[in-house]
């Protein structure tokens, strides 16, 4: 059995400055409960890595709006125009990566690789610093791993042992970034009995879950 919190003592546990990944894709997949507490009890400094900022009031859209965040690594920022504005008036950092490129990035810090070597982005600005490897006359990219503090992921259901089962577009970063932080916290639409979940249908294994969090207990 996993250990189960409150969303109120799951943020507690989660210092101010710590680098934290949000699962989700624009929102979808993404942990809402935990964001609306993170803003709560105004938890600032933080560095998110994430596919994205979403949108203002919304998922992770809610942090940028409380100005909670000091960096943020993402694929896309366009379609929120509080992290655009808070970007060009240098309050906020803002390292752009492609889509495909952060989900390996996050894979590796969790695999324990080195780093992934891709030719997105050779030849553009996304380039500048980083260490190129010829392979058979193709340049590539070095990307280095990405890991993280803490994990806050979203799952649709979740089982007494912490293994779950994810939803449409919430499988692309959740399940990777399960694996590339030191403390996983998952938020789940259905808390369900061991059993329940086939074993073809666990995205995730419990044993990389550290703790479930249950969303009808306030404190």
């Amino acid at each position: 059995m996993k250990k189960t919190t409150s969303v109120t003592h799951a943020v507690d546990n989660i210092p101010k400055g710590a680098i934290i990944m949000i699962g989700g894709f624009m929102g979808v997949g993404t942990p809402e409960h935990l964001i609306d507490e993170l803003v709560r009890q105004k938890k600032g400094d933080l560095t998110l890595i994430a596919n994205d900022t979403a949108r203002p009031g919304i998922g992770i859209g809610k942090l940028i709006d409380a100005h909670l965040v000091k960096s943020v690594t993402a694929s896309h920022i366009g379609t929120n125009p509080e992290t655009q504005r808070q970007m060009i008036a240098e309050e906020l950092t803002v390292e752009l990566v492609p889509q495909g490129t952060l989900a390996e990035q996050i894979r590796c810090g969790g695999f324990g690789l080195g780093g992934v070597l891709t030719p997105t982005a050779v030849g553009t600005l996304a380039a500048e610093g980083k260490r190129s490897i010829e392979i058979d006359g193709k340049e590539f990219l070095l990307e280095l791993p990405l890991k993280a503090d803490i994990a806050l992921i979203k799952a649709q259901q979740c089982d007494y042992y912490g293994n779950l089962q994810y939803r449409l577009t919430a499988q692309n970063f959740n399940p990777v970034m399960a694996m590339a932080a030191a403390t996983v916290f998952v938020e789940a639409e259905e808390l369900v009995p061991a059993g329940c979940i086939a074993p073809d249908d666990v995205h995730t294994p419990g044993t990389l879950v550290d703790y479930i969090v249950n969303t009808k207990v306030a404190a």
